[in-house]
């Protein structure tokens, strides 16, 4: 722990944080992390080439799709690089700015993903309650208005966090908990007052993360309503099969939160090791399952592949 010798913000300088007590196997511990990047970076790829090129693909719930896969890849980006530094190069060293536009962008992904995740619940809902309207309702411009609006609020939100950290005090040198720049790591190492950024990382939270998975459930409970009034218990099972691969997302988006939430606080002196493997993996596996239960789940995505990899079959001949 270095002791606050304070210096201004824009001279600190962050140390990254790999697996404790690993060091010396740093490059074999990183390889499972290292591939799970770089399958989610090649699946979300794909997934956007197919939606953006394949004509059978122009549903809204393909829309709000490539949404979520440009907001993954995104969250790679953001968090990849400094992945690659740290475990191959042994380059620990972040400057500030770096940092702090490191941060904003981590979580700016993170509550873009949120929000499409809500737009694809919503989708879900109308397409189960009023399916002879569901085109009127989601038209394209409906989408480009909803994206927008999910880009513009995790822009708004997380626009203060790097604006007020410059106001604050840090050591010359911070051991960060994690790989990557978190805001609450961040104020948490400052030696000057941090009442106003908590308070603005709380609020910014409970706008995206708290409101979104707070409608996203509201939006089940509707859905289940809809579903028990359908007369025919195979009509049910067939509304809710349309809802599985959404679920499975949302599950999957919102468990490792809740898991390294609970780790922080209950054993994250006990095992660091533990903590940095769930905070990396909090993170890593959205962007590296989205694609697979899409394309395990989504008919439609499947036949795509399977038409490229045909035309690819053809076109070598």
């Amino acid at each position: 722990m270095f002791s606050c010798n304070t210096s201004a913000s824009g001279h600190s300088t962050f140390l990254l944080t790999g697996f404790p007590g690993l060091e010396a196997s740093h490059h074999w511990v990183s390889i499972p992390i290292n591939l799970i990047c770089v399958v989610s970076i090649l699946g979300n790829s794909i997934i956007l080439f197919l939606i953006s090129t394949d004509p059978a693909l122009r549903e809204p719930m393909y829309s709000f799709l490539s949404m979520l896969a440009a907001s993954d890849l995104g969250l790679c980006a953001s968090t990849f690089p400094t992945m690659v530094r740290l475990f191959w190069l042994g380059v620990r060293e972040l400057p500030f700015d770096l940092c702090a536009a490191q941060m904003f962008f981590i979580h700016a992904f993170t509550y873009v993903e949120s929000g499409v995740l809500l737009a694809m619940a919503f989708d879900r809902f109308v397409a189960i309650k009023d399916p002879l309207h569901y085109a009127s309702i989601l038209t394209h411009s409906a989408m480009a208005k909803v994206g927008a609006t999910i880009l513009v609020r995790a822009v708004l939100l997380n626009l203060p966090g790097p604006i007020l950290l410059r106001r604050l005090l840090f050591p010359q040198v911070n051991v960060l908990s994690h790989c990557y720049c978190l805001h609450c790591d961040l104020v948490g190492l400052a030696c000057s007052d941090t009442q106003v950024n908590s308070l603005v990382g709380l609020v910014s939270i409970l706008l995206s993360l708290g409101f979104d998975s707070s409608l996203i459930m509201l939006s089940y409970a509707l859905i289940l309503q809809t579903v028990l009034s359908i007369a025919t218990p195979g009509e049910r099972l067939k509304a809710l099969n349309t809802c599985v691969s959404h679920l499975c997302i949302v599950l999957i988006f919102y468990l490792p939160k809740l898991g390294l939430s609970v780790l922080h606080r209950v054993e994250k002196h006990s095992y660091p090791a533990l903590a940095v493997l769930m905070a990396n993996l909090h993170f890593l596996v959205p962007p590296f399952m989205n694609p697979i239960v899409y394309c395990v789940k989504s008919k439609q995505i499947r036949q795509g592949l399977l038409k490229r990899f045909q035309q690819k079959r053809v076109d070598v001949p």
